[in-house]
């Protein structure tokens, strides 16, 4: 049986973390090995597994928490774009110091101003750099400050919240927004792979401990990254404001993927949920 290229990534970033942020080039090697590695990874075997034999635990899905409900005076993001405000939700309790770091920066008017300096279609939109260029930026703590993973909880479905870095705990005040509304082929056939067969075992951990059936059949209804999940922080979600995002990712960019004209993040103002 063929090794199960998404599995095998999270297990591997576990404990090397791989960059998505801060440098041009550990961006672009980010994005080109996940994507062309799993290509590859499925030309081996073609078979499509489906999940109709095994009985669905749809309110297990529906208690992920980066779709449960937005409660009355919880603390949101409204980001003022030239396209249009996209409205996102925290998660304090799981990744505390990197909700505080993007708080505070948009309190302080740290991101007024700066641009979504990377942009690709159905992968997702980078901005927090003052350099304009993925290579700046730093936190409120003054130094780089650790990931806060939480595989139990949170993971890189479309519209995802997430620290950009350049490896393991370099988090600054890059962040990035999941854009990608429907799983390629390969990664559908690998998540339902992994729907089907949750006790099979890779390295002595089961797949259900990394990829439960929720996560599976999440990331099957809504999109996202899922070859990004334990390289990176989640610590948030857009609520409302996804057609902004979308709008933002079909922009034209040139080289190192910046948009031709600027995609300026005008302001970020934080209140209470209403």
């Amino acid at each position: 049986m063929k090794k199960r290229l998404i599995l095998g990534l999270v297990l591997v970033s576990m404990t090397f973390s791989v960059a998505c942020g801060k440098t041009k080039n550990n961006e672009d090697n980010t994005n080109t090995t996940a994507k062309e590695s799993i290509e590859e990874n499925n030309k081996e075997d073609t078979s499509s597994d489906t999940t109709n034999s095994q009985e669905k635990d749809d309110s297990k899905s529906s208690e992920l928490l980066q779709f449960s409900e937005i409660k009355q005076g919880e603390e949101i993001a409204i980001l003022k774009t030239n396209y249009g405000d996209i409205k996102i939700r925290f998660f304090k309790d799981k990744a505390p110091k990197a909700v505080e770091n993007f708080i505070k920066h948009s309190k302080d008017g740290y991101y007024n101003g700066l641009t979504f300096h990377r942009v690709i279609k159905d992968f997702m939109i980078q901005g927090g750099d003052p350099n304009g260029t993925g290579t700046g930026g730093e936190s409120i703590y003054g130094e780089p400050f650790e990931d806060e993973i939480s595989l139990s909880d949170l993971r890189h479905f479309n519209g995802a919240l997430s620290m950009a870095n350049s490896g393991p705990n370099t988090n600054g005040s890059q962040f990035f927004i999941v854009q990608n509304s429907a799983i390629d082929k390969s990664n559908k056939e690998e998540l339902e792979y992994f729907a089907k067969h949750q006790d099979e075992e890779q390295n002595g951990i089961k797949i259900k401990d990394v990829f439960p059936l929720s996560v599976c059949e999440k990331y099957i209804e809504v999109g996202g990254t899922p070859w990004l999940d334990g390289r990176h922080t989640v610590f948030g979600q857009v609520y409302e404001g996804m057609d902004i995002v979308n709008k933002i990712a079909d922009v034209e960019v040139g080289e190192n993927d910046k948009p031709v004209e600027d995609v300026i993040i005008e302001s970020i103002s934080i209140e209470e949920y209403k």
